[in-house]
């Protein structure tokens, strides 16, 4: 019955979110897979058959994606496992971004997967089963890199409304998990793919060398397999009581501990001002 379930897997032409296609095809599953030209996927996967729908989606037109989710249960007979993974990286400091390229990766990043989740959880409510990933990054919990704030901020944005949407869809046996990938060997970190700021700021030294080193030392080098990221996911899916929190890759744990260390370092030193205010 597990090789039986339907998954809608979003920015589905590459990256991740290709590998993870591929896998579930192969493996017997059926799958819808949006991306914003429907011969992207087509040249890549394949065309339409009783198994793969692929389909054109602008992420952040709230009625596309309602009619791409209607047109996978029309052609499925239901939904089962959503996996948010549209998204893209947006390097700038805030001062040098504008307001028009913060808006733009908050609408793709945030605003986009608020759209498919609202338009899936009516049908996986009403079947009361279901599972959503909703991938962030491991910058979605530690934004300390110079020159990502605005991207680590969407995928903060992300972690925060998964915890939420995990409480409120409980009650109906839908799981919702968010994802924290660390550097997996995609192409995210290309000059096609992620975007740099139009009008750079030299004056940012630290936020310029992070820069280049992710677009030329971190690109290509990356330490994790997105293969075998699509394994965990369909591992996780197949679990009775899912993680709501999924680091995934090598470092990511790394991350997580230096995050928790800071915060308990300044809560403690500070933890005399933080009581001061009782009434």
């Amino acid at each position: 019955m597990e090789t039986k379930k339907v998954w809608f897997v979003t920015g589905a032409s590459k990256g991740l979110g290709f590998e993870l296609v591929k896998k579930l095809l192969s493996e017997g599953f059926q799958v819808a897979a949006t991306s914003r030209t429907v011969e992207s996927l087509i040249s890549t996967i394949g065309e339409t058959s009783v198994n793969f729908l692929p389909l054109s989606v602008n992420i952040t037109d709230n009625n596309d994606i309602k009619s791409a989710i209607e047109k996978t249960v029309e052609h499925f007979g239901r939904i089962d496992v959503v996996v948010n993974n549209a998204g893209y990286g947006q390097i700038g400091t805030l001062e040098e971004l504008t307001d028009e390229e913060a808006r733009e990766n908050y609408a793709v990043n945030v605003f986009g997967t608020l759209n498919v989740i609202r338009n899936a959880m009516p049908y996986l409510r009403e079947q009361r089963s279901g599972n959503i990933f909703n991938i962030s990054s491991v910058g979605g919990y530690s934004a300390n890199f110079p020159g990502w704030g605005i991207y680590c901020s969407t995928k903060f944005a992300v972690a925060g409304f998964t915890e939420a949407l995990a409480e409120e869809v409980k009650d109906f046996g839908v799981h919702a998990t968010v994802v924290y990938p660390g550097y997996f060997r995609t192409d995210f970190l290309t000059k096609d793919s992620v975007k740099t700021p139009s009008n750079p700021i030299q004056a940012y030294e630290a936020a310029r060398n992070s820069e280049q080193a992710h677009l030329n030392e971190i690109n290509g080098n990356q330490p994790n397999d997105p293969e075998k990221a699509a394994d965990v996911l369909i591992q996780i899916s197949k679990e009775k009581n899912p993680p709501v929190h999924l680091l995934l890759g090598v470092g990511t744990v790394e991350f997580l501990h230096n995050k928790i260390d800071i915060l308990k370092k300044d809560a403690e030193k500070w933890e005399s001002l933080t009581v001061s205010t009782a009434i």
